[in-house]
């Protein structure tokens, strides 16, 4: 299965045959994990890569009586995210090879925006079904009263959706690593993307560990929509530079999640759980309640939203001064222009672009002699 177009063949173990092949490798590796399920020797360790683990079978509470199969997290953890890790790969270089090069085809750009649309093409993608995914979660599977979002906690047991939703999103973003090195993107972009990567590993990472996972739910949400509405207008703008309103609904878009962001956490960490009666650190029921954790949690989250803040003020500041450039020069291009006096005939004058004579009749115009 080749998901690149091979216009030179280069030495095995080489650095280019790497890049060139490194999805159909991986998607050799994850036949070969299929292929365990196949052996009852091997059977065991597959199910450790495929399937999230950790299930505990319980009596629901609700008005459905019955057995409810709950999760919790532990270190085979580390396998599932690895098998969806190369997954990821897979999947990156099928939307790049199917849909991204075919567009970049035909737009012709240069390389640094077709860096930036290739960027915007694949979290365009992952945005769109993570927002759709953990949309429905919240919907179906998980609690949606407000103040459950701190009640009982910790929230240590977990639905299959929302553990498998947790599992996945670690392993695209830490597959986003590796994906620096084989789509080769520039120096000048690689600090760039390792920002918002190490962000968003680091906040997954304390939602799902300290069982804030209600709360990372929710968020994730806003800030996948607010993402999706971006790259959605970065696509818009480089098929056509006069597309601009999408920028300005995706500002409006973007303060309102800082915002949501904020007074959540704020209500979910600083008032919820100060409130709550289970206070204290106990690791064998993941219980992370402490105000040390909680002010750690508070100020990782204001560091980071008013970090974005700061880079939006800026991106709508460089806007204006672009846009308030191309104004004045076009201002001066207008006023430099002389303007053309209009040529009298010795027959009359040009009114609307015909010749008048100067009793008002138009002159008769010559005939020319066929050669």
């Amino acid at each position: 299965m080749a998901f690149r177009r091979r216009n030179k063949s280069y030495p095995f173990f080489s650095q280019e045959f790497l890049i060139q092949n490194h999805a159909d490798i991986v998607f050799g590796l994850v036949i070969f994990i299929l292929i365990g399920l196949m052996f009852e020797a091997t059977a065991k360790t597959a199910i450790l890569f495929i399937q999230p683990q950790y299930n505990v079978t319980t009596l629901s509470s609700g008005t459905k009586k019955g057995e409810v199969t709950l999760y919790h997290y532990g270190w085979k953890d580390c396998a599932t995210i690895l098998f969806y890790f190369f997954i990821a790969i897979i999947l990156h270089a099928v939307v790049q090879e199917y849909l991204l090069d075919k567009v970049n085809r035909r737009l012709h750009l240069s390389k640094s925006k077709n860096t930036k649309f290739n960027e915007s093409g694949q979290l365009c993608v992952f945005h769109l079904v993570s927002s759709v995914w953990s949309f429905y979660i919240l919907i179906t599977v998980s609690e949606t009263a407000f103040n459950t979002l701190w009640e009982n906690y910790p929230h240590v047991h977990l639905r299959f959706q929302v553990k498998f939703f947790y599992l996945t999103q670690l392993a695209y973003w830490l597959h986003a690593l590796p994906e620096l090195y084989f789509q080769k993107v520039r120096k000048e972009e690689i600090s760039r993307q390792l920002q918002y990567i190490c962000l968003y590993l680091l906040h997954i990472s304390a939602a799902y560990l300290l069982n804030l996972s209600r709360v990372g739910l929710v968020l994730l949400f806003l800030q996948y929509v607010s993402e999706l509405g971006f790259h959605i207008a970065r696509l818009l703008y480089f098929t056509d530079e006069n597309h601009q309103k999408m920028f300005d609904l995706w500002a409006v878009s973007f303060v309102f999640t800082r915002m949501s962001t904020l007074t959540l956490m704020f209500l979910a960490v600083g008032f919820g759980l100060a409130r709550s009666e289970n206070q204290g650190l106990d690791l064998e029921m993941g219980n992370f309640n402490t105000v040390l954790i909680r002010m750690t949690v508070l100020l990782l989250v204001c560091l980071t939203q008013s970090w974005l803040l700061w880079k939006f003020i800026r991106f709508q500041l460089r806007r204006w001064r672009e846009f308030r450039h191309e104004q004045a020069v076009r201002k001066k291009s207008a006023a430099k222009q002389p303007l053309r006096p209009l040529k009298r005939d010795s027959l009359g004058h040009h009114e609307n672009g015909v010749l008048k004579a100067e009793n008002g009749a138009s002159p008769r115009t010559k005939k020319l002699k066929s050669p």
